[in-house]
């Protein structure tokens, strides 16, 4: 019985086990066709397949601290400024807006400037000003935009308006109607660059010491004319209409003066020497030769002939003179004193007049 029981018990036991391994083949079975099961076997099927590539790595944009930076594609191929290069088509977050269309009521006014026909475009210092066609009750016209960029599309309301466009010294105006459609006007702005420099000899004249004034016109041109531009600095640029002019150049403020003829054409820069025939002339009042200057001295440099070109007051005046023949008269507590001297050209020096 004992053994029988024995028998029986391992009986049950090996009908329990097979009992156990039906129920973990079905389980296998049913795992084998759950999608945990079989996303093993889609990744070694997709395996050789390239897995799909995102838009891009967009870094997150910072918190805003400045103004806003403009996102807006240039015209040129380059990437967006900003973004991965890489990038075609960005995140709709991080994208920039486009930018928006004129509403229904207003319309583009696209401007631009050439030096003229058949000359290159201008591509910066314009000043555009935009004014409405008709005078207000005080009879002014009223402003109604302005803009300093080379090429402006400036969004307005349709009517009628008054463009003036201004490079330097060189301007135009003209009427233009805007329609509920973009409206391109060209302006023709025949300016021409003048840079003017001084020498004497083979030296060049320090900026500060030597002036410009620009006429219209040739020197030798009957009539009295006004300046179109005065104080001109050397090393100053101005841009001025193409045509004929005349140049005074001042070095110092005596009688270094010249006058030149010139020629400006437009688009182009005109680079021009004036060449002078003088030196810098140091005035000393002094007791004897190679002494101290004596103070509060009044000073009168005057030609051969008398007539007065310059006039100082002062220990150590210094002038600048054209090359040729002067006297100079002093005065210093109630004496005169006075000497002859000449000036050579580019010959910089000391006139020493002894008070005796």
């Amino acid at each position: 019985m004992r053994e029988a029981r024995a028998d029986y018990q391992g009986g049950s036991g090996f009908l329990s086990f097979l009992s156990f391994s039906r129920r973990a083949a079905m389980l296998t079975v049913l795992w084998l066709l759950s999608p945990l099961a079989m996303a093993p076997a889609a990744a070694q099927f997709f395996s050789d397949r390239p897995p799909p590539i995102p838009p891009a790595s967009v870094p997150e944009a910072p918190t805003p601290s400045g103004p806003a930076i403009s996102l807006a594609p240039p015209s040129g191929p380059a990437a967006t400024p900003g973004l991965p290069s890489p990038l075609v088509q960005p995140p709709v977050t991080t994208a920039a807006p486009p930018a928006p269309a004129p509403a229904p009521n207003q319309a583009v006014l696209a401007l631009s400037a050439r030096f003229g026909k058949d000359l290159p475009p201008v591509t910066g210092g314009v000043i555009w000003r935009v004014y409405s066609d008709k005078p207000d009750a005080s009879g002014t016209f009223h402003l109604v935009r302005e803009d300093r960029s080379a090429t402006p599309n400036l969004v307005l309301p349709p009517g009628g308006y008054v463009v003036h466009a201004a490079l330097g010294l060189v301007s135009a105006v003209r009427p233009v109607a805007v329609r509920n459609e973009m409206v391109r006007e060209q302006f023709d702005l025949p300016a021409g660059g003048l840079r003017i420099e001084g020498r004497v000899g083979t030296s060049k004249i320090p900026p500060g010491q030597i002036t410009f004034s620009i006429f219209k016109g040739s020197q030798f041109e009957i009539g009295e004319r006004a300046p179109i531009a005065q104080n001109v600095g050397s090393g100053d640029v101005v841009l001025i209409p193409e045509g004929t002019y005349y140049i005074i150049s001042n070095y110092g403020d005596a009688n270094s003066v010249v006058r030149s003829d010139i020629r400006v054409q437009a688009g182009k820069l005109t680079d021009v020497t004036v060449t002078h025939r003088a030196a810098v002339i140091t005035l000393k009042l002094v007791g004897e030769k190679g002494g101290e200057a004596l103070a509060n001295t009044a000073w009168s440099v005057i030609t051969p002939a008398g007539d007065v070109i310059k006039e100082y007051n002062g220990a150590f005046p210094r002038v600048v003179l054209s090359e040729g023949e002067y006297r100079v008269i002093a005065k210093n507590e109630g004496k005169v004193y006075e000497r002859p001297f000449n000036v050579s050209n580019g010959v910089d020096g000391e006139i020493e007049v002894i008070a005796r």
